[in-house]
């Protein structure tokens, strides 16, 4: 990853969370918790989805660049969402939360250095995983959950 695809992955991190209040602006509580299919997330649950892998992402990349033996913590996104009742829990803890982590960690970003991003590595059964492939994997997934609750409440609209 060159320094200026770096520098695009860093900011489009940092608008995430104003993507996603974008996409929930107006929302109203029917469309809120209302699934396009039963296996599908409703709004309020991709915003608790959000707010635990944003704490996951952070606690990754931390380690990456503390701990020369760091170990990939993996997780079922499905399995969070009903031990942690997404559906039942207001959003307010979980957006300020992600507003929160998101903010604080896209000030590491800033200050990491080229050896930050050259060293910081994890072996995992599928390979190497980088401080590069980190960001290019948390840069756009608010944007992507912000287009996941914008294609529920189009759904819901529809119906």
């Amino acid at each position: 990853m060159t320094s200026a695809e770096r520098v695009e992955l860093i900011d489009r991190y940092k608008q995430g969370y104003a993507e996603v209040v974008a996409a929930l602006a107006g929302i109203a509580p029917d469309e809120l918790d209302w699934k396009p299919a039963k296996s599908e997330w409703s709004a309020r649950e991709v915003v608790h989805h959000l707010a635990d892998s944003e704490m996951i992402a952070a606690v990754r990349l931390r380690r990456m660049l503390i701990a020369d033996d760091a170990q990939l913590w993996r997780y079922d996104p499905d399995e969070l969402a009903v031990r942690f009742t997404y559906a039942e829990r207001p959003l307010e803890a979980a957006m300020a939360l992600f507003q929160g982590v998101r903010v604080y960690t896209a000030e590491l970003l800033d200050r990491m250095t080229e050896a930050d991003w050259a060293k910081a590595r994890m072996p995992t059964p599928t390979g190497e995983y980088s401080t590069a492939r980190w960001l290019q994997s948390y840069g756009p997934h608010a944007h992507e959950h912000a287009e996941q609750i914008r294609n529920n409440r189009d759904s819901f609209r529809s119906r």
